[in-house]
């Protein structure tokens, strides 16, 4: 029997959670991720060095990985301390291989070998460009990191782009229109998922692929992003980047401790997403809901220096929601 194809969308912690619960079914998963991420090591990497963005495609290499636990282990390991503190060591290794081949996608391919990954990453883009977004008070920010990790509650954004405009890559392209599904978050709507989605060609690509398109909805707001956002409202935002509707919603339907919502609340003003697609306009049989939360605790290292969303979702329960509400044949 032929294997589904199914592509991802995004980068980060969010495509992480997809891609290690899928690579467990026998499907042919490709990723494509991000090139916009300008913070913390991986910001430091392309400063400094002139490479392409790391983070994403290592976080997306690891989630696929099938190599031995101490590969994995060493793709993830911080440095805490010296002048290479907050840096990991599989940017570093990865810029390195970038340097030495000339190409982000050369050491995408010597790095999936050593980790013997079971798929593919694809760079949306091999252009340097910077992330923009435009608010509705006015005010212009340029640059991920900048978008990304603010400290207070901002006007909602009312667009995106991108300086200069990025040139797509092809492979990129040809895994959307090939592909029998493809899969939209968990993730930063403005930061992880839509920065792929600016690049040209992308959505037309969307537009014309068959494929069925699965949004998952994240579990908390972002301060200064999705201040306030519904399910609704995280729904009518990707759809209004993709340019497409999506076949299927993916939205948790467990709540965290209470302890945890409330340190959130206090610390990071941010809220748990209500679930109003019952009284939206929404198809509601294109809703799924189900227990997709992580039961265990991220520990964030101590080296490093972003802040990371401590409630996630589950790999096998989102995988196992997608691959059982879908009725997908293996």
């Amino acid at each position: 029997m032929k294997k589904p194809k199914i592509v991802t969308i995004g980068g980060g912690s969010g495509t992480f959670v997809v891609l290690s619960g899928l690579k467990k079914y026998p499907v042919t998963l490709q990723a494509v991720v991000s090139m916009m991420d300008s913070g913390g090591s991986t910001g430091r990497l392309r400063d400094q060095l002139g490479v392409l963005p790391p983070g994403d495609m290592r976080q997306a290499l690891i989630a696929l990985s099938d190599s031995e636990d101490i590969w994995r282990s060493l793709f993830t390991y911080r440095f805490d301390t010296g002048d290479l503190g907050g840096h990991n060591f599989g940017n570093i290794f990865l810029s390195a291989l970038e340097k030495i081949t000339g190409s982000a996608e050369e050491s995408i391919v010597h790095a999936a070998k050593l980790l013997k990954i079971k798929g593919n990453v694809i760079p949306v883009t091999s252009s340097k460009c910077t992330l923009c977004a435009k608010y509705a008070d006015g005010s212009l920010l340029e640059g991920e990191t900048l978008i990304d990790e603010s400290l207070t509650s901002r006007p909602k954004i009312l667009y995106m782009y991108t300086l200069p405009e990025a040139v797509p890559n092809p492979k990129a392209i040809k895994s959307i229109l090939k592909a029998d599904y493809i899969v939209f978050g968990p993730g930063d709507l403005y930061t992880s998922i839509f920065p792929n989605l600016l690049i040209p060609g992308i959505v037309d690509a969307l537009k014309a692929s068959k494929a069925k398109k699965v949004f998952f909805v994240n579990l908390m707001t972002k301060l200064g992003q999705t201040d306030g956002f519904k399910a609704s409202d995280f729904v009518n935002e990707m759809e209004r980047y993709a340019g497409c509707m999506m076949d299927y919603i993916f939205v948790n339907n467990q709540n965290p401790p209470t302890d945890l919502i409330e340190w959130y609340k206090k610390s990071s003003n941010v809220d748990l997403i209500e679930d109003d697609l019952n009284q939206s306009t929404h198809d509601k049989n294109r809703i799924i809901r189900a227990d997709l939360l992580s039961e265990s605790k991220y520990e964030q290292s101590i080296a490093d220096r972003i802040r990371r969303s401590l409630i996630r979702h589950d790999p096998e329960k989102v995988s196992k929601a997608f691959i059982e509400n879908l009725n997908i044949e293996l």
